[in-house]
């Protein structure tokens, strides 16, 4: 595996940080760069990895499953969590709530379990207020030109779309920096085998 690794995280643990015996994994990458992909590839190799479902104020798309894609809640239940701290992350999006669960990750770790989240990058820092020992991990397409080519070959979206897309991956990917670890996936079995080494890796510590 070709060593991919970032600088450790430089933010400094802050005073409600939470040590935890179970190890956090948090997945991060511009849409249409193989997040969804690499992350159910790391779940099926590691049988005993939870997976932190988010929870969303937006209705479920079709084939979409409550409790499998997202927990799908009301407005007003997401922002009495907000009142009452129940959110590890969170944010509004297009007038939609977004956030994971702050009981889900702290009874999973605090029990020796580990978790895998992918989030995006606003999320990530609000996480590792909360966490600062996650291991981060940001997916990167090898150039715009190839994100570009493939979120057109999923024809899911207008070329407005797209293009809106293609601007928001480039301010992610400029902060990529805040990331322990990062992957380039060009070749998807390549990206797959250095996600899977580097949960591995902690996990054996």
């Amino acid at each position: 595996m070709n060593d991919r690794r970032l600088k450790k995280n430089p933010l400094p643990p802050p005073s409600k940080a939470v040590k935890t015996p179970g190890a956090l994994f948090i997945v991060s990458a511009p849409s249409g760069a193989g997040k969804s992909t690499l992350c159910r590839s790391a779940l099926d190799h590691f049988s005993d990895l939870f997976y932190s479902i988010s929870y969303t104020t937006r209705a479920p798309r079709s084939q979409e499953q409550n409790g499998v894609d997202y927990h799908f809640i009301a407005k007003a239940d997401f922002e009495a969590g907000i009142h009452r701290d129940r959110w590890a992350e969170w944010a509004e999006v297009h007038g939609n709530y977004y956030g994971t669960s702050k009981k889900f990750l702290d009874d999973a770790l605090l029990s020796g379990r580990d978790v895998l989240i992918d989030i995006d990058i606003q999320g990530t820092r609000q996480i590792l207020e909360r966490y600062p020992n996650a291991v981060t991990i940001f997916i990167m397409p090898p150039s715009l030109d190839i994100l570009k080519e493939r979120l057109e070959a999923r024809r899911t979206d207008s070329a407005e779309i797209v293009a809106v897309r293609l601007k928001n991956a480039e301010k992610e990917m400029a902060h990529k920096e805040i990331y322990r670890h990062l992957i380039i996936n060009d070749r998807l079995s390549d990206a797959i085998a250095d996600l899977i080494a580097i949960i591995e890796g902690y996990r054996s510590d």
